[in-house]
């Protein structure tokens, strides 16, 4: 489902969170811990680290709002194709610039809509120890808070299924961190200055880049570290 200007609609997301509930709490044990501090509405971006095959289902079954995730092109086969597509996901090519995924994501964002993202581009270990400049680019252009996520469980036991994906009715926590703004100390420093930052767009240059990567880096470390202290994971 597509809405204005080919933009994945709110319903179709609708449909993925629905879908996403009862497959998760289905199939598995979630605990979901600090949903609140998801805003209620307006832009978000939800920061998930990756280490399961389940992830972007998890949270599109455990997030208090319905969710577009940019997912790479490879999960777009066959069948899966019309469907991803159908519950509002957004089609990737991480080999390159993608730039109708770039347009689709912020168009998500522009409509006030919830974006996910894995800014370690792929599943690891899970610990944000490497992030990409995607993440920053859309918080820095849309000026939408960033919520961290971290999903925790589950990695310790083997599955009959796939080593990616945790055993049957294995507990997994899934942790919503405060949300912040990527760009919080360039703009009180240029708001000092006399600086000017317009509406939702911020400054793109690489430096301002660089500093927001940094400064996301350590908020999701830190609430991955609180995350792993609450849990006991």
């Amino acid at each position: 489902m597509t809405g204005a200007g080919g933009v994945p609609s709110e319903a179709g997301a609708v449909v993925g969170r629905r879908i996403g509930i009862g497959l998760m709490y289905g199939l598995w044990r979630p605990r979901v811990l600090g949903a609140w501090r998801v805003p209620s509405a307006g832009p978000v971006i939800l920061a998930v680290n990756h280490s399961h095959g389940i992830d972007g289902p998890m949270l599109m079954g455990t997030a208090p709002r319905p969710v577009h995730f940019l997912i790479k092109k490879e999960a777009f086969v066959g069948p899966l194709d019309p469907f991803l597509r159908g519950i509002g996901q957004l089609k990737v090519d991480r080999s390159a610039a993608d730039r109708k995924a770039i347009t689709d994501a912020l168009g998500v964002l522009a409509q006030g809509g919830v974006l996910g993202i894995f800014p370690e581009g792929t599943r690891g270990e899970g610990d944000f120890a490497s992030l990409r400049a995607g993440l920053a680019y859309f918080a820095v252009r849309s000026g939408a808070p960033v919520v961290p996520v971290a999903v925790l469980g589950g990695k310790d036991r083997r599955s009959r299924l796939s080593p990616a994906v945790p055993p049957l009715r294995t507990r997994i926590d899934v942790v919503f961190g405060d949300a912040f703004d990527a760009q919080e100390g360039a703009r009180s420093s240029a708001e000092g200055g006399g600086g000017r930052r317009a509406g939702g767009s911020g400054r793109r240059t690489r430096k301002a880049l660089d500093e927001a990567t940094v400064r996301i880096q350590e908020r999701l470390t830190a609430h991955l570290a609180e995350a792993r202290r609450l849990t006991g994971r």
